[in-house]
Protein backbone atom coordinates (compact mmCIF):
# COMPACT_ATOMS: atom_id res chain seq x y z
CA UNK A 1 0.00 0.00 0.00
CA UNK A 2 3.04 2.40 0.65
CA UNK A 3 3.65 1.66 -2.87
CA UNK A 4 0.57 3.97 -3.94
CA UNK A 5 0.94 6.68 -1.73
CA UNK A 6 4.44 7.35 -2.82
CA UNK A 7 3.26 7.11 -6.59
CA UNK A 8 0.15 9.70 -5.74
CA UNK A 9 3.24 11.74 -3.67
CA UNK A 10 5.14 11.76 -6.86
CA UNK A 11 2.55 12.92 -9.27
CA UNK A 12 1.53 15.97 -6.77
CA UNK A 13 5.69 16.79 -7.18
CA UNK A 14 5.20 16.90 -11.03
CA UNK A 15 1.68 18.98 -11.07
CA UNK A 16 3.41 21.07 -8.34
CA UNK A 17 6.83 21.17 -10.38
CA UNK A 18 5.10 22.30 -13.65
CA UNK A 19 2.93 24.33 -12.16
CA UNK A 20 6.11 26.18 -11.00
CA UNK A 21 7.57 26.23 -13.95
CA UNK A 22 4.96 28.20 -15.48
CA UNK A 23 4.91 31.07 -12.83
CA UNK A 24 8.65 31.41 -13.46
CA UNK A 25 8.44 31.78 -17.31
CA UNK A 26 5.15 34.08 -16.54
CA UNK A 27 7.41 36.67 -14.07
CA UNK A 28 10.54 36.42 -16.05
CA UNK A 29 11.34 39.74 -17.13
CA UNK A 30 12.00 40.55 -20.62
CA UNK A 31 14.96 42.95 -21.64
CA UNK A 32 15.27 46.45 -21.18
CA UNK A 33 16.16 46.99 -25.15
CA UNK A 34 12.77 45.21 -26.12
CA UNK A 35 9.70 47.32 -27.55
CA UNK A 36 6.83 47.40 -25.09
CA UNK A 37 4.80 45.57 -27.32
CA UNK A 38 6.90 42.36 -27.04
CA UNK A 39 5.85 41.61 -23.94
CA UNK A 40 1.82 40.92 -24.77
CA UNK A 41 3.41 37.86 -26.96
CA UNK A 42 4.13 36.05 -23.98
CA UNK A 43 1.73 33.21 -23.89
CA UNK A 44 0.14 32.67 -20.37
CA UNK A 45 2.18 29.99 -19.17
CA UNK A 46 0.15 29.17 -16.00
CA UNK A 47 -3.77 29.42 -17.91
CA UNK A 48 -2.34 26.65 -20.18
CA UNK A 49 -0.60 24.63 -17.36
CA UNK A 50 -4.05 24.76 -15.49
CA UNK A 51 -5.96 23.69 -18.32
CA UNK A 52 -3.62 21.07 -19.32
CA UNK A 53 -3.73 19.47 -15.48
CA UNK A 54 -7.52 19.91 -15.07
CA UNK A 55 -8.52 18.57 -18.73
CA UNK A 56 -6.13 15.09 -17.43
CA UNK A 57 -6.72 15.29 -13.95
CA UNK A 58 -10.29 16.70 -13.27
CA UNK A 59 -10.40 15.07 -10.07
CA UNK A 60 -6.98 16.06 -8.90
CA UNK A 61 -7.00 20.26 -10.16
CA UNK A 62 -9.82 21.85 -10.12
CA UNK A 63 -11.33 24.76 -8.78
CA UNK A 64 -9.41 24.87 -5.51
CA UNK A 65 -6.46 24.87 -6.90
CA UNK A 66 -6.74 27.22 -9.00
CA UNK A 67 -8.10 29.42 -6.24
CA UNK A 68 -4.25 29.27 -4.76
CA UNK A 69 -2.48 29.32 -7.97
CA UNK A 70 -4.15 32.80 -8.84
CA UNK A 71 -3.64 33.77 -5.33
CA UNK A 72 -0.05 32.86 -5.43
CA UNK A 73 0.30 34.69 -9.23
CA UNK A 74 -1.18 38.06 -7.07
CA UNK A 75 1.43 38.03 -4.79
CA UNK A 76 4.23 37.20 -7.63
CA UNK A 77 2.59 39.74 -9.66
CA UNK A 78 1.80 42.25 -7.29
CA UNK A 79 -2.00 42.43 -8.82
CA UNK A 80 -4.61 43.25 -6.58
CA UNK A 81 -5.61 40.10 -4.41
CA UNK A 82 -7.99 37.83 -5.50
CA UNK A 83 -7.64 39.00 -9.75
CA UNK A 84 -5.86 35.98 -10.66
CA UNK A 85 -7.72 33.86 -8.13
CA UNK A 86 -11.28 34.84 -10.39
CA UNK A 87 -9.70 34.36 -13.41
CA UNK A 88 -8.29 30.87 -12.86
CA UNK A 89 -11.44 30.18 -11.14
CA UNK A 90 -13.56 30.60 -14.21
CA UNK A 91 -10.53 28.93 -16.49
CA UNK A 92 -10.87 25.74 -14.41
CA UNK A 93 -14.70 25.62 -14.31
CA UNK A 94 -15.32 25.96 -17.90
CA UNK A 95 -11.85 23.54 -18.52
CA UNK A 96 -14.02 20.85 -15.77
CA UNK A 97 -17.06 21.08 -17.88
CA UNK A 98 -15.51 20.51 -21.15
CA UNK A 99 -12.96 18.08 -20.37
CA UNK A 100 -14.46 14.86 -21.50
CA UNK A 101 -15.13 16.78 -25.14
CA UNK A 102 -11.98 18.56 -24.97
CA UNK A 103 -10.32 15.19 -24.70
CA UNK A 104 -12.03 13.75 -28.24
CA UNK A 105 -10.44 16.74 -30.19
CA UNK A 106 -7.12 16.54 -31.35
CA UNK A 107 -4.67 18.81 -30.18
CA UNK A 108 -5.10 21.65 -32.95
CA UNK A 109 -8.88 21.75 -32.25
CA UNK A 110 -8.25 21.78 -28.87
CA UNK A 111 -6.29 25.32 -30.08
CA UNK A 112 -9.48 26.96 -30.77
CA UNK A 113 -10.96 25.86 -27.30
CA UNK A 114 -8.08 27.28 -25.81
CA UNK A 115 -7.75 30.43 -27.36
CA UNK A 116 -11.45 31.03 -25.83
CA UNK A 117 -10.42 30.24 -22.32
CA UNK A 118 -7.28 32.08 -22.55
CA UNK A 119 -9.24 34.94 -23.85
CA UNK A 120 -12.07 34.75 -21.31
CA UNK A 121 -9.21 35.07 -18.79
CA UNK A 122 -7.65 37.74 -20.10
CA UNK A 123 -10.87 39.47 -20.13
CA UNK A 124 -11.52 38.76 -16.46
CA UNK A 125 -7.70 40.71 -15.31
CA UNK A 126 -8.59 43.37 -17.79
CA UNK A 127 -11.89 43.90 -16.28
CA UNK A 128 -10.68 43.95 -12.92
CA UNK A 129 -7.91 46.64 -13.48
CA UNK A 130 -9.68 48.55 -15.58
CA UNK A 131 -12.54 49.51 -12.36
CA UNK A 132 -9.49 49.68 -10.21
CA UNK A 133 -8.45 52.29 -13.15
CA UNK A 134 -4.92 50.53 -13.86
CA UNK A 135 -5.10 49.96 -17.44
CA UNK A 136 -6.41 51.69 -20.59
CA UNK A 137 -8.10 49.23 -23.78
CA UNK A 138 -6.20 47.92 -26.43
CA UNK A 139 -6.82 44.83 -28.87
CA UNK A 140 -3.09 44.04 -28.13
CA UNK A 141 -4.64 42.91 -24.44
CA UNK A 142 -5.35 39.74 -25.70
CA UNK A 143 -2.47 38.91 -28.20
CA UNK A 144 -1.60 36.33 -24.98
CA UNK A 145 -4.27 34.53 -25.99
CA UNK A 146 -3.52 34.08 -28.99
CA UNK A 147 0.64 32.75 -28.47
CA UNK A 148 -0.86 31.09 -26.28
CA UNK A 149 -3.31 28.67 -28.65
CA UNK A 150 -0.48 28.46 -30.60
CA UNK A 151 1.72 27.27 -28.10
CA UNK A 152 -0.92 24.40 -26.74
CA UNK A 153 -0.16 21.58 -28.92
CA UNK A 154 3.61 21.63 -27.29
CA UNK A 155 2.72 22.45 -23.96
CA UNK A 156 0.28 19.70 -23.86
CA UNK A 157 2.27 16.98 -25.53
CA UNK A 158 5.07 18.15 -23.09
CA UNK A 159 2.89 18.07 -19.79
CA UNK A 160 1.42 14.65 -21.11
CA UNK A 161 5.08 13.25 -21.45
CA UNK A 162 5.97 14.81 -17.85
CA UNK A 163 2.35 12.82 -17.06
CA UNK A 164 3.19 9.48 -18.98
CA UNK A 165 6.61 9.41 -17.65
CA UNK A 166 6.31 9.91 -13.99
CA UNK A 167 2.82 7.84 -13.75
CA UNK A 168 0.67 10.65 -12.75
CA UNK A 169 -3.01 9.52 -12.21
Amino acid sequence: MEGVADIRANGMWVIATSFLVAMVLSVVTLPVSMPQEVGYLRPEWVVLTLIYWVIALPHRVGIVVAWFIGLIMDVLLGDLLGQHGLAYIVVAYVSQNLYQRLRMFAVWQQSGIVFAIVGVSQLINFWIESIAGFVDWSLWYLLPSVVSALLWPWVFLILRYLRRVFGVT
